[in-house]
């Protein structure tokens, strides 16, 4: 099965519509929104490839970059979010149930949980590291 451009757009396109459904920000293109959605496709999107090159090859590096492209995308979501509750949320549709628990809090939760269980992931492996290397009886210089 082969999807062409014209295809591929109109399909984001209604995602994006169904989505507005719930946070309207999307129709409009909130200049906050794309401020932040040009960054993460930018940085984080170059982040996510050198950390799947660093995990694939077992780089050393490989927490220092998941640990950075983690902390930017939770950024991202607060800097989504944030500005809405403050404001009390005059974008978003929180008055119906499918739209706010499943396409504000669940999707969107998605974008939060699996940065935070990566952060855990990277803390034990950088944890492990250190004690083995305080066992060895060498202090890190």
């Amino acid at each position: 099965m082969t999807v062409s451009i014209a295809e591929w757009q109109a399909t984001c396109i209604l995602f994006l519509k169904e989505y507005g459904k719930a946070d309207v920000r999307w129709l409009y293109f909130d200049p906050t929104i794309v401020s932040v959605e040009i960054l993460t496709a930018v940085l984080d999107g170059s982040l996510a490839l050198f950390l799947v090159y660093a995990i694939v090859k077992e780089k050393y590096y490989r927490h220092f970059i998941q640990i950075t492209l983690c902390v930017c995308e939770l950024y991202g979501d607060w800097m989504t979010f944030c500005p809405e509750w403050v404001t009390g949320s005059p974008n978003l549709n929180t008055s119906n149930w499918l739209y706010f628990w499943v396409y504000l809090v669940f999707f969107n939760g998605v974008w939060v949980l699996v940065p935070a269980l990566l952060l855990w992931q990277s803390w034990v492996e950088l944890k492990k590291i250190h004690h083995r290397g305080a066992g060895s009886g060498r202090k890190f210089q």
